[in-house]
């Protein structure tokens, strides 16, 4: 693994969603700690959290319901404008195995610019001294004419980009927490 991020797509066998991406990363964490810093969508959703170019300048804000969004049937809801659109997607979480495994998926109609109706999560296993994390989204196109266009031609980058910096967040966390113990 050395650190590297891959990138994959193609729908996974027997899902409800059509599309699929996934982005697999070494990170230099037992599997617990990993876990406990995903666990927390407060920092597994920072990269929607914070204004940038594929957040259109704009950000989303998000809100963790009873459980705080660490056991299932726990809901979170991320609002904000993205290119000044209000937006919004409410989820609650549909499987949480620590340290290994957490799953959750959106409830009722989101109101997304590029991706639809989604499934989200993580898989972490156990590699050398470290762990080797994946995060997955399962999703559909919006339902409506230009959003349904538009995801089209950018739900795929955007899936992307979206598991990637979860990945990556995880791991750059990781890497600076080893950097400052001087391990």
């Amino acid at each position: 693994m050395n650190g590297h991020v891959i990138a994959a797509r193609g729908p996974p066998r027997g899902t409800a969603y059509p599309r699929h991406d996934q982005t697999t990363a070494a990170v230099a964490a037992a599997p617990g700690s990993l876990f406990a810093f995903l666990d927390d969508h407060m920092s597994l959703s920072s990269h929607m959290n914070r204004s940038s170019w594929m957040m259109g300048g704009g950000k989303m804000k998000t809100e963790l319901g009873a459980g705080g969004g660490k056991a299932p049937g726990s809901t979170i809801r991320l609002s904000g404008r993205v290119f000044g659109i209000p937006l919004w997607v409410d989820e609650v979480v549909t499987e949480r195995t620590p340290p290994y495994r957490k799953t959750w998926e959106t409830i009722g109609q989101p109101r997304l610019l590029v991706i639809g109706p989604y499934r989200m999560g993580f898989v972490i296993a156990m590699h050398d001294r470290s762990s080797q994390l994946t995060v997955f989204i399962d999703y559909d196109l919006p339902d409506t004419g230009p959003a349904r266009w538009l995801g089209r031609l950018l739900g795929g980058v955007y899936a992307r980009w979206c598991t990637r910096q979860m990945a990556q967040d995880a791991a750059r966390h990781f890497a600076a927490a080893r950097s400052a113990s001087g391990s």
